[in-house]
This record gives structure tokens, sequence and C-alpha cells, in this order.
């Protein structure tokens, strides 16, 4: 039985067989011109407000609020989730963990107590207008990647100076993390969903089904 690599060879190699020996080598390769935009020219305002209406679009909820509100805004979506442990990084600023849940720090957790967890509040590297995806990567507030993927509620917050417009701005600074060890980077684009042979739409599958961001600023 051939692998599916030696299936697709085999079909390749189909494809080309009207051509002369060695012929198939000498076929230039054309490349797409690179004309595409490298930074939105909008303004930062306007980035923002798309990215809150791209990320909602996604089925999630989010909230603008002001810096010194952080920390109620933190609670009362806790409070409004149900949340009573409550996963975090070990660097997640103090300040924005709520006194009434159950304060499950990690690292040091297990996978069945992050499953059993009722939602993770994470930071985020940063967030792209253009289609209203965060993006982490292991940094600061940010905790390894099982956290985001295994509680079944996450609980985002971005600044609006970690908000950029298009994704090869995204790209760009995220150079340095994946040229470094241990961060893979995460893209989250609304909650975890996917859909069937058939059309039906089923959240939950590889990542929290419920997706809450604050965007702070």
């Amino acid at each position: 039985m051939k692998t599916a690599k030696e299936e697709i060879l085999d079909r390749i190699r189909q494809a080309l067989g009207d051509l002369p020996p060695r012929a198939a080598d000498r076929v230039p390769v054309r490349t797409a011109p690179q004309g595409y935009l490298h930074s939105d020219p909008a303004p930062h305002e306007e980035q923002v407000e798309q990215f809150i209406e791209r990320v909602t679009e996604y089925k999630a909820t989010v909230r603008r609020v002001a810096p010194q509100d952080l920390s109620n805004a933190i609670a009362a979506a806790c409070a409004g989730r149900k949340v009573r442990r409550l996963v975090v990084p070990n660097d997640l600023p103090e300040a924005w963990i709520p006194a009434v849940v159950e304060v499950l720090r990690d690292p040091g957790l297990t996978n069945q107590q992050l499953d059993n967890s009722d939602g993770v509040l994470t930071a985020c590297r940063l967030g792209i207008a253009q289609t209203g995806t965060i993006v982490l990567d292991a940094g600061p507030g940010q905790g390894r990647r099982a956290l985001t993927l295994l509680p079944d509620y996450h609980l985002c917050v971005i600044t609006v100076d970690q908000i950029v417009g298009l994704v090869p701005e995204a790209v760009a600074q995220l150079n340095e993390a994946v040229r470094a060890p241990g961060h893979p980077l995460t893209w989250i684009s609304g909650p975890s969903a996917t859909s069937d042979i058939e059309l039906n739409r089923v959240e939950g599958v590889h990542g929290p089904r419920t997706l809450d961001v604050l965007v702070v600023g």
C-alpha cells in the first residue's frame, strides 16, 4: 500500500508525463508580486474599533474598559460566568486577580486540573484588527499554551497599544518570539469551533467554548 506522500508524488509525475525528460526541471517558477500593505494607514482608534467589531463577529464578548476599571471588569466577568476556580499564570499582575475566586496558579497544574477549572485569565501578545485575531506567545502574563486550550472559558486582557492593523504588522512584531525557544504562538479568532461534514457547528472541540475579551484603554 502506498503512503500519502507516494500517492501525491505519483500524481505529480503523471501530470508532468507529457513533458520531455528533465523538462520539468526547467519549468520557470512564477511568484506573486509582493504588493500588499505592510502597515495599516487608518488612524489607530479606527483599528481598535475594527478589532472590537471583528472579535465580536466571532461570537466572543468584548468590552472596552478604562485602565482604572480593569480589576472591577475582570471580577464582573468572572461573576457573570460563575467562575469559582480560576487558572492564572504565575506572573499575572496580582491586581487583576479577583478576591472571591479560588486561584489555581501555573506552572505546576496537571491537565486534569486545567480541564476541571472554571476558566483561565491571561494577557496576550497582540491583537490584529484586520482579522479579529488575538495572538499569544507564552510571554509575560500568558503562561504555557495548555492554559488557553484546556479550560472551557478564557478571559483575555489586551491593551489598545497592543492592537495592530494588519497581519504583516503582527508577523513583524512576532519575529523575535518565533526565533526564541519555548515560545509557541497561539492565534485565537473567537471561541473554539468547527463544523462537521454537514456544516453543523460544534464548539469547544480544540479550545475554550467561551471567550471574553477586555480591551483596556
